[in-house]
């Protein structure tokens, strides 16, 4: 049975944790980039030495781990450990110093810090459209805490909100055909989904995972509707390796917009997420 599209719009009444940036630039210069950068170093204040941290992927999160880099190298943080969630995210916290381990040693993470690509009112979200969501979603399930640091643009009323990819990561053997039952899985023949194969930087050749599986991107004509079904039910399609909903897992999420940093902790009651006038 396909998966219906209701909408989740912003509920009217929710309480934030605002948080002013007080070095930020003016408004009317910040970039996307200086807002994932607000962002991250604002997440990195989670930080404490001893830690055992799950560190991110993408272009939010590698601000998170330079900081954790630097801060290390002034003496500010001692005694971390990370676990990253990709070998990009591995060779760039080695070229910082930052001490690694994995989960067969550390099976408990006290935090991690990563980006999103779809955060939704219940801090849901969307990830891997880098390509590395099973590794993000196997460290971040195991961590005590997740802080998501992103850019207001990433904020959607619902799941499959933005238009853009929900990747689902599955194996290379006949991979066609699970890319039809994904679609058909939520209404395909109708439009509301469109069903890719992610492809390697020049269109030429599948993009591969870091675990040697493909990508199948889907593309969906409005939010998912009931995430929990969707979940599992794509879960339960034979080669499918795991999905890109994040779900129930974000403690802290972290929007930076021109007009500041909003912090929005699990289990606040909703007032109406980073809607104008709620930023500091």
């Amino acid at each position: 049975m396909a998966i219906p599209f209701p909408c989740f719009p912003f509920s009217d009444t929710l309480s934030i944790d605002k948080t002013s940036v007080p070095s930020s630039p003016s408004p009317s210069l910040l970039t996307q980039d200086d807002l994932k950068k607000i962002a991250a170093y604002k997440a990195v204040e989670f930080v404490e030495s001893g830690m055992v941290l799950g560190l991110g992927t993408g272009s939010t999160a590698t601000h998170a781990v330079s900081r954790i880099g630097e801060l290390l190298q002034q003496g500010k943080l001692e005694n971390i450990v990370g676990i990253p969630t990709s070998k990009k995210t591995h060779e760039q916290a080695l070229a910082l110093g930052i001490p690694l381990s994995d989960l067969d040693h550390h099976p408990i993470i006290d935090l991690a810090i990563d980006g999103a690509d779809e955060v939704d009112p219940d801090l849901n979200l969307v990830k891997g459209r880098g390509g590395s969501l099973l590794r993000e979603k196997m460290v971040e399930s195991a961590c005590r805490r997740l802080v998501v640091v992103v850019d207001e643009s990433k904020l959607v009323d619902g799941l499959g909100g933005s238009g853009l990819a929900m990747p689902v990561e599955v194996v290379p053997f006949c991979w066609a055909n699970t890319a039809r039952r994904l679609e058909s899985l939520f209404g395909g023949g109708k439009g509301r989904c469109v069903a890719k194969l992610r492809r390697a930087e020049g269109g030429g050749e599948p993009f591969v995972t870091d675990n040697a599986n493909y990508i199948v991107d889907l593309y969906f004509a409005g939010p998912i509707g009931d995430v929990e079904a969707a979940s599992d039910a794509m879960l339960r399609i034979a080669g499918v390796v795991e999905h890109g909903m994040f779900l129930d897992m974000a403690t802290t999420v972290i929007a930076a917009g021109a007009c500041g940093v909003t912090v929005k902790n699990k289990g606040e009651v909703e007032t109406g997420l980073f809607n104008e006038g709620s930023r500091s």
